[in-house]
């Protein structure tokens, strides 16, 4: 039985502005923002889904995945709707965001809307609802979510654009919605400060969470990875730690079923945080169960209905130990709903190599919908802690203990000591490809490490033979929309 999410409570409530060019072209705030709202605990509870609802943007295109990982050396897609743009780096200033059936676009504007709308209905909880009426420990709570997603929306932020506005305060004006970019230092610091806020608040430690919000620890373990990102290696291994030492999550023993649909409630042990997807109709949703599916009638255990437009390059599936559990979340051949095996020559009528992705199945839903996408994993922490503890000391028997965690669960030897700090560096981050592929994350191992230049040139097939990335390729450009809308923002240097 899945755990009542949070994102069924309420409809989704539209709170505050975000910084769209489109909403700063208007007046549009309202005296019921400001003077009406914000009074009780229903109020409170009913704009703090505001800020969650932000997320739908993130992950029901889903942009928070497919632009990273379109982006890397993982997974490719079907050239439809433009999304060879990011794959190919051929993406502009001025793409913009499409909207099909209701769906968001796989687009970088829509990781800038999303977080700014989320950004913006967090500021307004963060400044209002201290004034509530309401049970003080509950109040404190939600005032902590509020900075735990807004912290989470300036990283999502920053990691795609790089210099970026920090916003946190409301827009009582339009002329306040108007905010320059701040330098990347200066982002990490304001990020860490709505962290320490969120840690401060009191969150309930897992299982005595609702589903889909951020416990205690998962303000750690979002502590820990921005640490990472920042290059702030102490902090990194010291939240990480934290985490792992805290006894409320452990790794699930078979790593596929993290990813079973079967098995979500109980994945929950090692998906520290997560998008929740629901199979109902409405519900939240997201497109990767569709994508990730053959094309066809889907075979029978990835979907009813699938599309054919998401697939492993060759060279990553062979890039596995055969003996790597991990690797079965891979296939080159799928049973169609006929029971005969199709070969991989025929899986994608785009390429002879295509390698299906299991980690997004979903037979069952007739609406397509699926288990979660994973945002932070204990498997993660555990591979940040080894690659702080080598970055600080080197290839430490700590450091080969935290990658051997990881190994060993997927069923391989333990890595070999002796390896040079950066020897080992270079295998943790190839040990998180394995891990994280498909998740979101591999595009931005390769940027923050300046991998992205020397791996990209090999991910190639015969689909994408080319693909010509520079160094201004490792962030997006800011929307030109944004740009134009707003007179304190300048597009980022390399774009211009």
């Amino acid at each position: 039985m899945k755990f009542k999410s949070l994102y069924k409570l309420v409809p989704m409530v539209l709170l505050g502005v975000g910084l769209t060019s489109c909403e700063l072209e208007e007046t549009v705030y309202s005296s019921i923002f400001t003077d009406n709202f914000y009074k009780t605990a229903s109020d409170a509870e009913k704009g703090l889904i505001g800020v969650y609802d932000a997320m739908g943007g993130l992950y029901g295109g889903p942009a928070g995945t497919l632009v990273p990982d379109f982006s890397a050396d993982q997974v490719y897609p079907r050239a439809v709707v433009g999304r060879n743009t990011l794959t190919l780096f051929t993406v502009e200033p001025t793409y913009t965001t499409q909207r099909s059936a209701g769906r968001t676009n796989e687009s970088p504007q829509q990781i800038w809307i999303s977080c700014y709308s989320g950004i913006e209905k967090a500021n307004w909880m963060i400044a209002k609802v201290p004034d509530a009426t309401m049970d003080q420990t509950r109040k404190k709570q939600i005032i902590g979510e509020a900075y735990f997603l807004r912290a989470f929306y300036h990283w999502m932020l920053t990691k795609n654009f790089g210099e970026i506005p920090v916003k946190i305060q409301p827009s009582t004006s339009e002329l306040e919605a108007y905010v320059g970019k701040s330098p990347i230092a200066e982002v990490y610091q304001q990020i860490y400060s709505d962290l320490d806020q969120a840690a401060a608040a009191g969150l309930p430690s897992f299982p005595s969470i609702e589903a889909g919000r951020p416990s205690n620890e998962a303000v750690q373990a979002l502590y820990a990875k921005v640490a990472l990102y920042n290059e702030d290696w102490a902090k990194a291994l010291e939240k990480a730690e934290v985490v792992i030492n805290s006894g409320k999550y452990s790794l699930m023993p078979n790593v596929q079923d993290v990813f079973d649909y079967q098995k979500e409630d109980a994945a929950r042990i090692e998906n520290i945080w997560a998008y929740e997807a629901d199979p109902i109709s409405p519900g939240t949703s997201h497109q990767l169960v569709g994508l990730t599916g053959p094309s066809g009638s889907g075979g029978v255990e990835y979907a009813r209905t699938s599309f054919g437009s998401m697939f492993a390059y060759m060279s990553f599936f062979n890039s596995f130990d055969p003996a790597d559990e991990r690797r079965q979340l891979l296939d080159t051949t799928y049973r169609n709903r006929a029971g005969a095996m199709v070969p991989q020559r025929n899986i994608t009528p785009i390429t002879p190599e295509g390698v299906l992705i299991r980690k997004y199945r979903d037979p069952i839903s007739t609406t397509g919908l699926i288990p979660n996408i994973p945002i932070l994993r204990l498997a993660d922490m555990y591979l940040i802690a080894a690659e702080a503890e080598a970055r600080l000391n080197g290839g430490t028997a700590k450091a080969y203990g935290y990658i051997n965690t990881i190994r060993n669960r997927a069923d391989l030897p333990d890595l070999t000591s002796g390896l040079g700090k950066d020897a080992f560096i270079d295998a943790v981050i190839q040990e998180r490809s394995w891990e994280f592929f498909a998740e979101g994350d591999r595009w931005y191992d390769l940027t923050r490490t300046g991998k992205f230049l020397t791996v990209i040139p090999q991910a190639t097939n015969s689909v994408y033979p080319s693909r010509p990335v520079t160094p201004k390729n490792k962030f997006f450009p800011i929307p030109q929309d944004e740009v134009n809308a707003n007179p304190e923002l300048t597009q980022n240097p390399d774009w211009q």
